[in-house]
């Protein structure tokens, strides 16, 4: 079964891809889309595997890979609960995409390769969930990243959307460079890639005091060379994941397809980092440093993002945003050691990011690809399947519940017990210092994340048209093959978290996981939440209430307060709508001087010095003196005859000169 799951999507790329052309665009997108909805349910199989109890975690080999000296790797699938955790986030975001990407690219001339690249995103990732080595993780790593550039960059023809997929790619490449190096790392440590090999070692090597390895001129003990590796797998996860200073790639990829979005920002690429650092997480547990640097990037992360959501205008730019800092919430609650819960976020956030994706997909489409919300309002009575399933996105990812229960939407269950878990985290012996500053900046964040979400729906949906007459006469609900992808997720967007918390963080913990994720630390923090005040578990709910509030006085009541305000504060307003400035900080500091180096060895080290000393120097000596030689062929009897006569003058000069007339004997 697994082994079918595995393929699916491959198999679909593979006809898509090469055979689009001849079967045409309709077999293409159904035939990738069956496959991913058959994925989808074998997916679904099998975690209800694991959940309901009686699967057992295995390793199914298919084939060995690489056999050079001790490097010997296998190609082989990791099945445990936490590989069938995201089997069902991948394939199940990936197959309501499909059918959604049906009605949305309906009009699309390429869709065969659009399909095509789907489906080989979709086997991408799956490569790096199911994967039992680093190699083969790093493999899907990748090809994940391919995968996006091709996404991204799917119209072509805008010069927009291939800057932003040569952004996507060149600022993963940074991250990958890491990620890379901590795999050379754990090789050079251990001698293996091999999780269960690592995984095993890693507890014996810590307890070492000897100079294991040098790393930039430092030698470095167990747990100087544990951190340096740690830190730099934690740096690929930054790109992939983008955490605050590898960020700037992920709201440029709006440029493709919104579909794309949705794939990108809820199931695949920028969980993949979430996801290696939980499966690393015997690694990771070993480094003190490594989690206070995780907890510090994540918090800031998840503050920093949501601070420049709150003013951005394109709507899928704020939702961009939003999970560039819920990524941030993630990386909280793995630094802390609540690995369970970070990956509790990434299961529930799938579902409620993908279904805001996807109607804002709709949103756009019924008013003429238009994507800045200025320019909308008034639509709720137009499209309402769209508002209310948005609604319900919405309700989730501000985190509205009951207070003290487990009773509310996704959002609320899964980003509340984050926040717990920072607070948790700060307190007894294994006390993280980073775990207080991770609590408040996430705290804060939930304020400033039911904002830009409210802001989003009253903008979009709420108060009087602001579109032109003639976009508002063709304004028109989605048809069923995007609406009914809209309805399943937004039940999982409602339920997920109510049903499953659980087996994720609470009673049921124990059986569910069965050591996929490492534990000792985790049940320390999930005890300690238990015990922290009723203030730290109420106060998340406080901050979606005050963040409605303020977005319902702003945008409903008194709309002009916005602009009053934008222009009373400019400076600070400005900041925030570019991004902290974070894009022409790194023009300014990489790309301009990279372009600089680069025209100088092009123009004066390339064209002037190699080639103009080297082979056009040459060839430009040679034809000069060519040139000249060929001005003596004139063709022309006399001239040669007087050539002569002067060569027989020069020799005979010569020759009484040196007295090579006289015999040369001596006297």
């Amino acid at each position: 079964m697994y082994f079918t799951i595995l393929f699916l999507p491959l198999i679909g790329f593979l006809i898509a891809g090469l055979f689009g052309r001849s079967i045409g665009a309709k077999a293409s997108e159904y035939i990738t889309s069956g496959l991913l909805i058959l994925a989808a349910l074998l997916s679904w199989i099998a975690f209800f595997g694991f959940w309901l109890g009686g699967a057992e975690a295995q390793i199914i080999e298919l084939f060995r890979w690489m056999d050079a000296g001790n490097l010997k790797v296998s190609w082989e699938i990791k099945v445990d609960t936490l590989t069938a955790v995201m089997l069902v986030v991948v394939n199940t975001v990936s197959a309501l995409v499909h059918v959604y990407s049906i009605g949305y690219m309906h009009h699309d001339p390429h869709r065969p390769r659009f399909f095509a690249y789907l489906s080989l995103f979709t086997f991408a990732m799956l490569s790096l969930v199911t994967a039992n080595n680093l190699l083969q993780m790093f493999f899907g790593w990748e090809g994940v990243g391919l995968a996006s550039y091709l996404l991204i960059g799917f119209w072509y023809k805008k010069p927009s959307a291939n800057a932003a997929a040569i952004k996507a790619f060149v600022v993963n490449r940074v991250g990958d460079f890491g990620f890379a190096l901590g795999i050379f790392g754990v090789f050079y440590v251990f001698q293996s890639i091999d999780f269960t090999t690592i995984f095993n070692d890693a507890p014996t090597f810590i307890q070492g005091d000897q100079e294991v390895m040098s790393f930039l001129g430092y030698h470095l003990n167990p747990q100087g060379a544990m951190t340096v590796i740690c830190l730099l797998l934690f740096m690929g996860a930054m790109g992939k994941s983008a955490q605050f200073l590898l960020h700037t790639w992920l709201p440029d990829a709006m440029e493709g397809p919104t579909p794309v979005s949705a794939l990108i920002h809820a199931a695949t690429m920028v969980t993949a980092g979430v996801f290696m650092v939980a499966r690393l997480s015997p690694l990771m547990e070993l480094s003190h440093t490594a989690q206070i640097v995780i907890v510090f990037f994540g918090a800031t992360t998840a503050f920093f993002a949501a601070t420049i959501g709150l003013v951005q205008n394109d709507i899928k730019r704020v939702i961009a945003y939003s999970t560039c800092s819920q990524l941030g919430y993630m990386f909280v609650a793995l630094g802390v050691g609540a690995y369970s819960i970070g990956i509790f976020h990434l299961f529930t956030h799938a579902f409620f990011k993908a279904l805001l994706f996807l109607c804002a997909g709709s949103v756009i489409h019924a008013v003429s690809d238009e994507q800045d919300m200025r320019k909308m309002g008034g639509l709720r009575k137009h499209i309402p399947v769209t508002y209310w399933t948005m609604m319900i996105g919405t309700l989730a990812l501000t985190g509205v519940g009951i207070p003290f229960t487990h009773l509310g939407f996704a959002g609320f269950i899964s980003k509340d017990a984050i926040i717990e878990a920072a607070f948790a985290g700060s307190i007894g012996d294994h006390a993280n210092p980073m775990a207080l500053y991770g609590f408040w900046l996430t705290v804060i964040a939930a304020a400033l994340t039911s904002f830009y979400s409210w802001r989003l729906t009253f903008m979009t949906f709420h108060g009087k048209p602001r579109a032109p007459v003639d976009v508002m006469k063709h304004v028109h609900e989605s048809p069923l093959v995007m609406t009914v992808p809209l309805f399943v997720l937004a039940i999982g967007a409602t339920l997920a978290g109510m049903v499953f918390y659980g087996s994720f963080y609470g009673a049921s913990y124990d059986a569910f996981w069965n050591g996929s994720l490492f534990t000792s630390e985790t049940n320390h923090v999930l005890h300690d939440m238990h015990g922290v005040p009723g203030w730290v578990k109420v106060s998340p709910f406080v901050m979606m209430l005050l963040g409605f509030l303020v977005a319902y006085q702003f945008y409903i009541r008194s709309p002009e307060t916005p602009k009053r305000l934008a222009e009373r504060h400019h400076g600070l307003y400005q900041f925030l709508l570019n991004k902290w400035y974070f894009d022409e900080l790194y023009d300014f500091i990489f790309v301009r001087p990279a372009m600089w180096i680069g025209r100088v060895l092009w123009k004066k080290g390339d064209g002037t010095v190699i080639d103009g000393y080297g082979p056009n120097g040459i060839a430009a000596r040679v034809q000069n003196v060519t040139s000249w030689v060929v001005r003596l062929q004139t063709g022309y009897l006399y001239h040669y005859a007087f050539a002569m006569l002067i060569g027989v003058a020069a020799l005979i000069t010569w020759s009484m000169f040196t007295g090579a007339g006289t015999g040369g004997g001596a006297h």
